[in-house]
Formats: structure tokens, C-alpha cells, sequence
């Protein structure tokens, strides 16, 4: 038979035990926050977003480009074909009406079926930013060799994506794309250059890339200096290359209003940051 005597008294040390514990754990976690760092910064709120119901339908703030309906956001769509809801590469750059600058853009893209052709010359476009200068290649590099710096994903003949991510011809590609384009100087010389993330049917391919200038086929590189904004356009490579869910959203920072400098914050004690002992 156990001892109750025994059995009570442990049970109320370790109740007394628990007690203390829990009371030094508010103690200690009372400690860490006693003093807080504040910037001093009023930041106004940022606005409420509703993502698509998948990756595939545009947030409540995008710009549609194209949704299936109709080629109305874009130049000269007389020369292209729209079929069944997907757009296909006729003659000649497709350019939106609309110019964009710094933005995220969503595009779905589709190599042709049966493919055809080798290197360049299968399922070729492009994915281009501030009219005809900045490209993101679009080409079937499935089981397709080229150069790297050309294949899907590429920065034109700049950089090669760090992943190929393709899916086999027929089926459709993602591309989500955050676009900064470079800023230039009241002298027209170069102040920050363009940079480029991109995520290829979900896979990192380019992060924060520094483009080297603009993506001639016949010329290095340079930068010559342009308007804050452009079109955003599609090429004719004379591939039947297809388009589908396309949508953009403008770049919008985080505004704040520096009211006050950082402080630090004891109970109701402040003291600013510049007055801390070094």
C-alpha cells in the first residue's frame, strides 16, 4: 500500500515546483520585452489584397491584359490569332496599350504541339519589358538544346536561368515575374540598372538579376536612357507559340512618414536612439 503522506507531499512539491516555474518564466519573458525599439515611422496601412482563388486567377488589384475574351489591351492584335480563349503568335510584336514600369507581371505560355524545329527555331518568343528592350526568352527547351543564355527563361544573351523548368510541348508554362527597370541620371547616364525575379512553373530561375542593358541579338548590351515606363510586348519569332492568363500589378511601396526619430521605449521612459550610450 503506498505511503499517502509521501504521495501528497510530492505532489504538493511539485505543484510548489510548477508554481515557480511558471513564475520565473513571466519574470524572464517580462525582462525581454521591458524595452522596445520603435523607428519612429507611421506607416500608413497597407491595402488588402485577395490573391486568386489559384495561381492561375488574377488578384483583386491586377490589371487583366488578357483573359480569353478579347485582344482590346494590346497593339496590334489585328496580326494575331485569338482561338479558343488562347491567344497564338501572328506577324509582327504584340505591344500593350498600356504602358507599365516597375511591376509583377503573370503570363502562361505554351510551346507548340507537334514541336518542330531545333535550338532558336522551336517554340520561340519573348517576353519583353519597356517595348522591345529587356527580354525574358521564351522558347521550347525541352529536351531542346541551345546556347544557355537563349533557352527559356534566359535573360537574352546574358545570363542562362539557374534551373530549366519547362514542361513537355503542349503543355503550359508559368512565368511570375517581378520587373524593376533601371533609372537613369538628369544626364541621361546610367544611375541603377534594370533587375529581374522570375519563377518558372513555380522554380527560382532568376534572383534580383542586374541586367547588363538592353538584349540586341547583334550587339552587346548597353543601356541608353528612356522613360520610367513602356509596354510590355510578346514577339513574333513565327512560331505558333500560345498565351493565355495574363495580368500585371504596378509596383505600389509602403508609405510612411517619418514623425519622429527611432526611440526606445521602457514602460512609459523614451529615449531616442541618438542619445544611447555608444
Amino acid at each position: 500500500m503506498p505511503n499517502m503522506k509521501l504521495s501528497s507531499f510530492n505532489r504538493r512539491s511539485r505543484f510548489g515546483v510548477s508554481i515557480l516555474t511558471c513564475l520565473g518564466a513571466m519574470l524572464y519573458a517580462s525582462s525581454l520585452q521591458a524595452e522596445e525599439y520603435l523607428n519612429g515611422i507611421k506607416w500608413t496601412e497597407p491595402k488588402i489584397v485577395t490573391p486568386g482563388a489559384t495561381s492561375v486567377d488574377p488578384p483583386s488589384d491586377a490589371i487583366v491584359l488578357f483573359d480569353g475574351k478579347d485582344l482590346s489591351k494590346w497593339k496590334n492584335a489585328e496580326n494575331w490569332k485569338l482561338e479558343d480563349g488562347i491567344m497564338i503568335c501572328g506577324k509582327g510584336y504584340l505591344s500593350t496599350r498600356e504602358e507599365f514600369g516597375d511591376c509583377q507581371l503573370h503570363i502562361e505560355w505554351s510551346a507548340p504541339l507537334p514541336a518542330e524545329g531545333t535550338g532558336q527555331g522551336r517554340g520561340n518568343s519573348g517576353v519583353f519589358f519597356m517595348g522591345s528592350r529587356y527580354e525574358i526568352q521564351v522558347l521550347d527547351s525541352y529536351g531542346n538544346l541551345t546556347y544557355f543564355d537563349g533557352q527559356a527563361g534566359a535573360i537574352y544573351k546574358q545570363t542562362p536561368p539557374m534551373a530549366n523548368a519547362m514542361r513537355k510541348p503542349g503543355e503550359w508554362n508559368t512565368y511570375d515575374i517581378i520587373w524593376n527597370g533601371p533609372k537613369f541620371k538628369a544626364d541621361g547616364g546610367l544611375e541603377t540598372p534594370a533587375y529581374i525575379t522570375a519563377i518558372h512553373n513555380g522554380v527560382l530561375i532568376l534572383n534580383h538579376f542586374a541586367l547588363l542593358g538592353d538584349t540586341p541579338f547583334n550587339r552587346p548590351p548597353k543601356y541608353e536612357a528612356h522613360g520610367s515606363k513602356g509596354p510590355i510586348s510578346l514577339q513574333d519569332h513565327r512560331n505558333p507559340v500560345r498565351f493565355r492568363n495574363i495580368w500585371v500589378r504596378e509596383q505600389t511601396p509602403a508609405i510612411g512618414v517619418q514623425e519622429r526619430e527611432p526611440f526606445m521605449k521602457n514602460g512609459d521612459k523614451e529615449t531616442p536612439v541618438s542619445e544611447l550610450k555608444k
